[in-house]
């Protein structure tokens, strides 16, 4: 069931989105060759109980770390570990949710240690690009297709690859909230955007082929052709004004 959420539930929602989005921009500036995964999971989890939350990830379906660190191919729910070193020209896709007065935040973005090729710069700046242009299309009225197409015959433009298996979401008091949101699809068509809906969107791309597969240890998924891949996501309120973006950091 879908859940409209008050003007109380999404000031509720701005402060634990707030949580979230701080502790990934705090990641992107704390990231560098020589790091671990884990080592960067820490400084995640240290922010986000500081703040009074906790992480919404931790726990969640037995996830045993903070954020998820998928590193160049990873697409998604890589775990941390003090095994995994990044390297300079690596691309490190960090997803961090935040749990706060009873809210979820959940956010995403896909950073570059040090100088990474041109093939990769592109390959992010689509992606981000992708997710404002998504978040541009999600005004009441409109439908989570248009939302999904939108994403879609932006990054196929570029010869992209789309993630199908995989989605965004509503998201509000739990982490996981019905309408899913794909990153394919068709103008018009889907759930009708109203005011008051909250939704995590969330593109994942991948330079070639859309399919992915999910590696032993039954989390990371990675692209099944190889290539990097990359992961914007913020979680926004359906307004009349246009979408309010709920993760935005403040630091």
């Amino acid at each position: 069931m879908i859940t409209i959420k008050s003007a109380t539930d999404i000031a509720r929602m701005r402060d634990a989105g707030r949580i979230a989005g701080n502790a990934l921009a705090l990641a992107g500036r704390e990231l560098k060759a020589g790091m671990t995964t884990k080592e960067l999971d820490t400084i995640i989890y240290d922010y986000i109980v500081k703040c009074g939350a906790k992480p919404s990830f931790l726990g969640y379906g037995g996830f045993p770390a903070s954020a998820c660190i998928s590193v160049n191919n990873e697409v998604i729910h890589g775990i941390p570990s003090s095994k995994t070193v990044f390297k300079e020209g690596d691309i490190v896709s960090v997803d961090v949710g935040a749990f706060y007065k009873g809210f979820h935040g959940d956010t995403a973005a896909t950073f570059g240690v040090g100088k990474i090729s041109d093939e990769a710069q592109k390959l992010l700046d689509v992606t981000k690009h992708s997710l404002e242009l998504a978040i541009g299309a999600a005004v009441p009225g409109a439908r989570i297709g248009d939302i999904s197409s939108t994403v879609e015959e932006y990054c196929r433009s570029f010869g992209y690859g789309v993630v199908k298996k995989y989605c965004g979401h509503g998201v509000g008091r739990k982490l996981h909230e019905e309408p899913e949101v794909p990153n394919y699809g068709t103008k018009g068509h889907g759930q009708r955007l109203l005011a008051g809906m909250t939704i995590a969107v969330e593109p994942m791309i991948n330079i070639k082929g859309d399919d992915v597969r999910v590696l032993k240890d039954g989390w990371t998924v990675v692209t099944r052709s190889g290539s990097l891949s990359a992961h914007f996501e913020h979680s926004i309120a359906i307004a009349t004004g246009g979408a309010i973006v709920l993760t935005a950091p403040d630091i």
